[in-house]
């Protein structure tokens, strides 16, 4: 029981102790003599895109041959029916090639396998967008007529609060 009571009184006189040592602080004012701000230089790319007319020479298509096929056997089999002896087969031989080329000009859509000629074009960059923003400031102050500087997050006014605390100098025996 003694060991207990005797280690509790060690222990409340230690923390008495500690709380001597702290010192004791508080609030003041300081007139700011300069607040400067700060700038850092940040860049936001941006994408601009625009619209050009290019000429193009060729586009291939995929071509389709069954309207070609097609045609000429229509073709072949009226021009079979018209005429008779050796102009039937003329006949046949012209409505075989003129079906042929109106069944392939239907099947691709009138064109040959390709487009010729001005088209649209959407082209796109990145642009550097470099721009400034205060990233803090720079603040002189005066407190009891000595001059001090720190860097705040804000633009602090007239004054700046200061937390003050007094310690005890340490100083040699026999000083003064």
């Amino acid at each position: 029981m003694l060991t207990r009571t005797l280690i509790i009184a060690s222990l409340l006189l230690s923390s008495g102790v500690a709380l001597a040592d702290s010192s004791p602080s508080f609030v003041d004012r300081a007139r700011v003599v300069s607040s400067t701000p700060i700038y850092q230089q940040i860049n936001e790319p941006q994408r601009q895109c625009w619209n050009e007319t290019i000429n193009d020479t060729y586009q291939p298509q995929q071509r389709s041959y069954g309207g070609a096929i097609l045609g000429g056997l229509v073709g072949g089999l009226l021009g079979n029916t018209v005429g008779q002896g050796n102009g039937r087969t003329a006949a046949a031989a012209v409505g075989a090639v003129t079906g042929a080329l109106v069944g392939n000009n239907i099947s691709n859509n009138g064109n040959g396998g390709g487009d010729y000629g001005p088209r649209q074009v959407q082209r796109c960059r990145e642009v550097d967008n470099y721009h400034q923003v205060v990233s803090g400031y720079r603040v002189d102050y005066q407190y009891h007529g000595q001059d001090y500087n720190t860097t705040l997050p804000y633009d602090p006014g007239k004054y700046v609060n200061l937390d003050v605390s007094a310690v005890v100098a340490q100083q040699e025996p026999g000083g003064y």
